[in-house]
Order: structure tokens, then C-alpha cells, then sequence
């Protein structure tokens, strides 16, 4: 069921970006594209970033397997402020 979620954010988000995509002046058939090539770019990066850190991780449980729990904490909380940053700062402005 989670996939059901991350699908219709993904959508909605999609409709906003295209919503924007025509706000800036984007010819009506030239957003189909727009879209397609932007969101190619993102899951590329996002498999980038996956693979580099599968890299981080497998050296880690190698030279020190214990420094892998502190790792994945300062990670994860990392993430956890980052995107709480984000959330907050787009409440506001």
C-alpha cells in the first residue's frame, strides 16, 4: 500500500510542477516533454546518490563495521533536519 502513496504524491506533485511549468510562459505542448525529461534528471540523480552511499555503507561494514550504527544515526537525523528545514521554510514563506 505504500506505493499507492508515494504515487499520488508524486502525482499532485507533478500537476504543481506543470501548473508552474505554464505560469512561466512554457508552451502548452512543449510541457509533456518538460516533465518527462525533468523527472528523468531527478530519478537519475536519486539512483546516483543510492548508489554512492550502498558504496559508503559496504565500505564501512569492511574497515569499520563499528561505526556503521553512528553512521546511519547522523544520517538519518541529517535528513530529518534537512527536510524539516525545507517543510518549515516553505509553511512560511
Amino acid at each position: 500500500m505504500p506505493w499507492v502513496v508515494a504515487f499520488l504524491f508524486g502525482l499532485l506533485h507533478g500537476f504543481g510542477f506543470a501548473g508552474a511549468l505554464r505560469e512561466i510562459g512554457l508552451p502548452e505542448t512543449d510541457v509533456p516533454m518538460a516533465l518527462l525529461t525533468f523527472n528523468l534528471g531527478v530519478e537519475a540523480g536519486q539512483l546516483v546518490i543510492v548508489a554512492v552511499c550502498l558504496v559508503v555503507i559496504g565500505l564501512l561494514r569492511r574497515v569499520a563495521p563499528q561505526a556503521l550504527r553512528p553512521a546511519t544515526l547522523v544520517a538519518t537525523y541529517a535528513i530529518g533536519i534537512t527536510a524539516s528545514y525545507w517543510f518549515i521554510d516553505r509553511l512560511i514563506a
